[in-house]
Protein backbone atom coordinates (compact mmCIF):
# COMPACT_ATOMS: atom_id res chain seq x y z
CA UNK A 1 0.00 0.00 0.00
CA UNK A 2 1.12 3.58 -0.65
CA UNK A 3 2.41 5.46 2.37
CA UNK A 4 0.55 8.42 3.84
CA UNK A 5 3.51 10.67 3.06
CA UNK A 6 3.30 9.92 -0.66
CA UNK A 7 -0.46 10.44 -0.74
CA UNK A 8 -0.12 13.65 1.29
CA UNK A 9 2.51 14.89 -1.16
CA UNK A 10 0.24 14.13 -4.12
CA UNK A 11 -2.68 15.87 -2.40
CA UNK A 12 -0.53 18.91 -1.63
CA UNK A 13 0.56 19.10 -5.27
CA UNK A 14 -3.01 18.72 -6.58
CA UNK A 15 -4.48 21.36 -4.28
CA UNK A 16 -1.59 23.74 -4.99
CA UNK A 17 -2.01 23.14 -8.73
CA UNK A 18 -5.59 24.39 -8.53
CA UNK A 19 -4.48 27.96 -7.76
CA UNK A 20 -3.27 28.83 -11.29
CA UNK A 21 -6.60 27.62 -12.70
CA UNK A 22 -8.51 29.88 -10.29
CA UNK A 23 -6.26 32.82 -11.07
CA UNK A 24 -6.47 32.39 -14.83
CA UNK A 25 -10.24 31.91 -14.72
CA UNK A 26 -10.63 35.08 -12.67
CA UNK A 27 -8.20 37.06 -14.81
CA UNK A 28 -9.89 35.93 -18.01
CA UNK A 29 -13.42 36.92 -17.06
CA UNK A 30 -12.35 40.19 -15.43
CA UNK A 31 -10.56 41.24 -18.61
CA UNK A 32 -13.58 40.74 -20.86
CA UNK A 33 -15.57 43.77 -21.88
CA UNK A 34 -18.72 41.69 -22.40
CA UNK A 35 -19.44 38.28 -20.92
CA UNK A 36 -20.80 36.21 -23.80
CA UNK A 37 -21.71 32.55 -23.58
CA UNK A 38 -18.30 31.56 -25.02
CA UNK A 39 -16.50 33.74 -22.47
CA UNK A 40 -18.54 32.26 -19.62
CA UNK A 41 -17.90 28.67 -20.75
CA UNK A 42 -14.16 29.33 -21.17
CA UNK A 43 -14.04 30.86 -17.67
CA UNK A 44 -16.01 27.99 -16.11
CA UNK A 45 -13.75 25.35 -17.67
CA UNK A 46 -10.78 26.70 -15.72
CA UNK A 47 -12.74 27.25 -12.52
CA UNK A 48 -14.13 23.70 -12.74
CA UNK A 49 -10.61 22.27 -13.06
CA UNK A 50 -9.51 24.27 -10.01
CA UNK A 51 -12.51 23.11 -7.99
CA UNK A 52 -11.92 19.51 -9.04
CA UNK A 53 -8.24 19.64 -8.09
CA UNK A 54 -9.24 20.91 -4.64
CA UNK A 55 -12.47 19.02 -3.96
CA UNK A 56 -11.49 15.50 -5.05
CA UNK A 57 -8.58 15.28 -2.55
CA UNK A 58 -10.78 16.79 0.17
CA UNK A 59 -13.58 14.27 -0.34
CA UNK A 60 -11.46 11.18 -1.04
CA UNK A 61 -8.53 11.61 1.34
CA UNK A 62 -8.76 14.52 3.76
CA UNK A 63 -12.35 14.21 5.02
CA UNK A 64 -12.24 10.45 5.74
CA UNK A 65 -9.09 10.94 7.85
CA UNK A 66 -10.40 13.91 9.85
CA UNK A 67 -11.62 12.06 12.95
CA UNK A 68 -8.27 10.26 13.28
CA UNK A 69 -6.36 13.55 13.26
CA UNK A 70 -8.37 15.84 15.53
CA UNK A 71 -6.08 18.57 16.79
CA UNK A 72 -5.53 22.31 16.69
CA UNK A 73 -4.14 22.72 13.17
CA UNK A 74 -6.48 20.08 11.79
CA UNK A 75 -9.52 21.81 13.29
CA UNK A 76 -8.35 25.18 11.93
CA UNK A 77 -7.70 23.66 8.49
CA UNK A 78 -11.18 22.09 8.39
CA UNK A 79 -12.85 25.26 9.68
CA UNK A 80 -11.18 27.44 7.03
CA UNK A 81 -11.92 24.92 4.29
CA UNK A 82 -15.58 24.72 5.26
CA UNK A 83 -15.77 28.52 5.29
CA UNK A 84 -14.33 28.56 1.77
CA UNK A 85 -17.01 26.17 0.54
CA UNK A 86 -19.71 28.17 2.37
CA UNK A 87 -18.55 31.29 0.53
CA UNK A 88 -18.65 29.34 -2.73
CA UNK A 89 -22.29 28.48 -2.04
CA UNK A 90 -22.97 32.18 -1.38
CA UNK A 91 -21.38 33.05 -4.73
CA UNK A 92 -23.45 30.38 -6.48
CA UNK A 93 -26.69 31.83 -5.07
CA UNK A 94 -25.80 35.06 -6.85
CA UNK A 95 -24.47 33.67 -10.10
CA UNK A 96 -27.44 31.37 -10.66
CA UNK A 97 -29.87 34.31 -10.50
CA UNK A 98 -27.65 36.49 -12.67
CA UNK A 99 -27.35 33.69 -15.20
CA UNK A 100 -31.12 33.19 -15.29
CA UNK A 101 -31.82 36.88 -15.93
CA UNK A 102 -29.07 37.28 -18.53
CA UNK A 103 -30.21 34.10 -20.27
CA UNK A 104 -33.85 35.25 -20.26
CA UNK A 105 -32.75 38.51 -21.96
CA UNK A 106 -30.46 36.66 -24.46
CA UNK A 107 -27.41 38.57 -23.25
CA UNK A 108 -25.14 35.56 -23.67
CA UNK A 109 -26.04 34.86 -27.29
CA UNK A 110 -26.61 38.44 -28.48
CA UNK A 111 -24.94 40.81 -26.02
CA UNK A 112 -26.10 44.40 -26.21
CA UNK A 113 -23.40 46.77 -25.07
CA UNK A 114 -25.84 49.52 -24.12
CA UNK A 115 -27.85 47.43 -21.63
CA UNK A 116 -27.19 48.19 -17.97
CA UNK A 117 -27.24 44.81 -16.25
CA UNK A 118 -28.64 46.38 -13.06
CA UNK A 119 -31.74 47.45 -14.98
CA UNK A 120 -32.62 43.88 -15.96
CA UNK A 121 -33.98 42.96 -12.53
CA UNK A 122 -34.62 44.83 -9.29
CA UNK A 123 -32.42 42.41 -7.29
CA UNK A 124 -29.48 42.35 -9.72
CA UNK A 125 -27.34 44.57 -7.49
CA UNK A 126 -27.83 42.26 -4.51
CA UNK A 127 -27.07 39.18 -6.59
CA UNK A 128 -23.91 40.75 -7.96
CA UNK A 129 -22.87 41.69 -4.42
CA UNK A 130 -23.42 38.08 -3.29
CA UNK A 131 -21.32 36.87 -6.19
CA UNK A 132 -18.48 39.26 -5.39
CA UNK A 133 -18.53 38.58 -1.66
CA UNK A 134 -18.73 34.84 -2.23
CA UNK A 135 -15.85 34.75 -4.69
CA UNK A 136 -13.66 37.04 -2.59
CA UNK A 137 -14.48 35.05 0.54
CA UNK A 138 -13.78 31.76 -1.18
CA UNK A 139 -10.37 32.97 -2.33
CA UNK A 140 -9.44 34.35 1.10
CA UNK A 141 -10.56 31.25 3.00
CA UNK A 142 -9.05 28.93 0.37
CA UNK A 143 -5.69 30.69 0.72
CA UNK A 144 -5.85 30.55 4.52
CA UNK A 145 -6.80 26.86 4.44
CA UNK A 146 -3.99 26.21 1.96
CA UNK A 147 -1.43 27.93 4.22
CA UNK A 148 -2.58 25.89 7.22
CA UNK A 149 -2.59 22.73 5.08
CA UNK A 150 0.99 23.37 3.96
CA UNK A 151 1.98 23.95 7.60
CA UNK A 152 0.31 20.67 8.58
CA UNK A 153 2.03 18.86 5.70
CA UNK A 154 5.44 20.24 6.62
CA UNK A 155 4.91 19.51 10.30
CA UNK A 156 3.65 15.97 9.83
CA UNK A 157 5.56 14.67 6.81
CA UNK A 158 8.68 16.79 6.32
CA UNK A 159 9.94 18.14 9.65
CA UNK A 160 8.76 15.51 12.13
CA UNK A 161 7.61 12.64 9.90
Amino acid sequence: MVSDAIVASAVAILVTASLPFYLYGAWYILNQETVTWDVLVHHLKYIAVGLTLTTVPVVTWMAPRFLNQVGGLTALHVFLGLQAYAMLVLALTGIVRIFQVKHRHDLYEDPETDVDIDELHENMGAWRARLRMGVAGYVVFWLLAWVVGVARYLNEYVLYG
